[in-house]
């Protein structure tokens, strides 16, 4: 592992894209309730916020943002080491949430279903058109081009972008609209910025980063309650660009960046064969995944969390440093250090469970915020142990390639595959062939695999898309 790639944090951030492009595929309404977000059960997915629980779908969203945070470091790390200033790297940093909101408004404005309920050859193409340009916009170009060649291919982008936004129509009659934008990345935009910034002003205190996320649950706490609380949450420059209310996810990105320090930390460590003991460790990392799906979900609180929080003390005592060969003590710290957060995030998370009536993604909990977190402590270790220490990277290859290049699944699920499928007809007969709930998934699951391949193509050519 190098200090700016880690295989094993792009496994999880090609998880989530997967697992969020996955559930975006998946039949409407027929499936079992597990199978869809836990607050918006089928058959008629209406939202209701008294449901507690969490499903697999809730996780996808704190993943990628987990995933986010542990990049934050690994980036800018390499940045402050080559001696650039932090008036450059901060420059770089605004730089980097401007092109995100475009990029939250720009692939709205490329969806086929937000042009038309029933899309025509026009938008079909419109929608591929728009794809294609995002590579020119934001495709990492080659070191060796000149100057000229980079600016005249970014032009075309902006000017090819600019020309599908003008002949854009909503199925609604309007046209172009900064508030039309995708809500995930738009808050993505926003705590990449700030967790940045906190990053590079707390990299040397991990007391006061710890200490903010103190402040922000005052802030989240005091809200609804009149004074000046409740109008800093509110504080916005304008509401198309995000509010402090989206700095709540600081609660995951914050997190994620302690993951990443400890990634930087131990970059060079020996990955040696993994002992009983670490595989051990890795299946409890694994295992408690689906307990607090499963527990959450059936509102076996109590059991669940004497069952994790004891798997858990499990976990730590196989990681003991008594426990291990010196030869391994090096990689043996960072699975202690990344269990051990884990460990303290999930305790916390459960010990909130019954605040706000139960661990929900929306209106997101602290339960939410901290069990989701502290699980993806976990799945990030137990990428490591396979990953590296066991050097299974083939059985991940399409995970990692997704990870490495995730704008253009994100991107090409609604503006490549769903155009390319209308014009060829392909949707129509894919859907007759697959007419039962499970089959329709497994149409899902195939749509995913089909546009993570595009991704990972497009990776190993190295067409990755970057803000």
């Amino acid at each position: 592992m190098s200090a700016t790639r880690s295989l094993p944090l792009d496994a999880l951030r090609g998880l989530a894209i997967l697992a969020m492009v996955f559930s975006g595929r998946i039949p409407y309404g027929v499936l079992p309730d597990w199978m869809y977000h836990a607050q918006v059960p089928p058959p008629g997915h209406v939202f209701n916020p008294a449901i507690p629980g969490i499903t697999w779908v809730d996780l996808v969203f704190p993943f990628f943002l987990f995933a986010m945070g542990a990049a934050i470091p690994l980036a800018l790390s390499t940045r402050l080491v080559a001696g650039e200033k932090l008036a450059s790297i901060s420059w770089g940093v605004l730089k980097r949430g401007a092109l995100l909101v475009f990029f939250a408004i720009y692939v709205k404005h490329i969806t086929p279903s937000v042009m038309s309920a029933a899309p025509t050859m026009r938008e079909w193409l419109l929608c591929l058109f728009g794809f294609a340009m995002l590579f020119p916009l934001l495709m990492r170009l080659p070191s060796t081009w000149s100057s000229s060649r980079v600016l005249t291919t970014r032009l075309a982008g902006w000017t090819g972008a600019i020309v599908v936004l003008i002949l854009f129509t909503a199925k609604d009659g309007t046209g172009f609209a900064v508030t039309r934008s995708d809500i995930i990345i738009l808050v993505l935009a926003n705590v990449a910025v700030s967790g940045s910034f906190i990053w590079l002003l707390t990299r040397e205190r991990l007391d006061i980063r710890v200490g903010l996320l103190a402040f922000l649950f005052a802030l989240r706490l005091t809200q609804s309650l009149p004074g000046w609380g409740q109008w800093a949450w509110n504080l916005s420059p304008a509401p198309w660009i995000g509010t402090v209310y989206f700095q709540q996810y600081l609660f995951i990105i914050i997190p994620g960046t302690i993951a990443g320090d400890l990634l930087l930390r131990y970059a060079k460590a020996p990955r040696s064969a993994a002992t009983t003991r670490v595989w051990m460790v890795a299946l409890i990392a694994l295992l408690l995944t689906p307990l607090l799906l499963v527990g959450m979900k059936g509102r076996w609180v109590v059991e669940t969390t004497l069952i994790a929080l004891t798997l858990c003390a499990g976990g730590w005592l196989a990681l003991r440093e008594s426990a291990v060969p010196s030869e391994q003590d090096r990689i043996t710290a960072l699975l202690r250090s990344l269990f051990g957060w884990g460990a303290v995030l999930l305790a916390l998370g459960l010990a909130f469970e019954p605040f706000e009536g139960g661990i929900k993604k929306d209106r997101a909990t602290m339960s939410y915020y901290f069990v989701t977190s502290g699980l993806a402590f976990f799945t990030l270790l137990a990428f490591i142990v396979v990953i590296e220490m066991r050097k299974w990277q083939a059985g991940f290859r399409l995970m990692i390639a997704t990870g490495q290049n995730p704008l253009v699944a994100y991107a090409g699920v609604h503006s490549l595959l769903t155009p390319l499928l209308g014009i060829t007809g392909l949707g129509v007969l894919i859907t007759k062939l697959t007419p039962t709930p499970w089959l329709g998934a497994l149409r899902g699951w195939l749509y995913t695999v089909a546009i993570s391949w595009v991704g990972a193509w497009c990776a190993r050519r190295g067409w990755v898309l970057r803000t």
